[in-house]
């Protein structure tokens, strides 16, 4: 691996996760009541209940790339490599995407591979 690849690898991971943080503590220190509310429902969401968090992050994973919201996307590619998802179940997960959301989601199957490839290097 040449020195170039390995000093980036991590990269689009790190400055991922920097910005949503930075900006995630902006929006909160607003102290704006409804803003709160939406971040908090968001974390009970992804708890554990009838359904398992792998199988909530699998089905968020799955709803992002048909809404083509790469942010989320990333993020539940990193939720699901933290729950010991398998590239065998990702791909699986690509493929109901993209035949729910159709071709369009092509691009953001592309952008996710990149991202999970870096989640398993780093």
């Amino acid at each position: 691996m040449n020195n170039l690849k390995r000093n980036n690898m991590g990269k689009l991971i790190d400055d991922f996760n920097s910005y949503r943080a930075k900006m995630n503590e902006k929006i909160l220190a607003s102290d704006n009541k409804v803003m709160k509310r939406i971040y908090s429902i968001d974390t009970l969401t992804y708890q554990e209940g009838a359904l398992s968090t792998k199988t909530k992050e699998m089905l968020g994973l799955v709803s992002s790339m048909v809404l083509r919201c790469d942010d989320c996307v990333k993020y539940h590619l990193g939720k699901c490599y933290e729950l010991g998802v398998t590239t065998d179940e990702v791909f699986e997960i690509f493929s109901v995407a993209n035949l729910v959301g159709g071709t369009i989601v092509i691009p953001h199957t592309r952008r996710a591979v990149e991202y999970w490839e870096e989640l398993q290097n780093q």
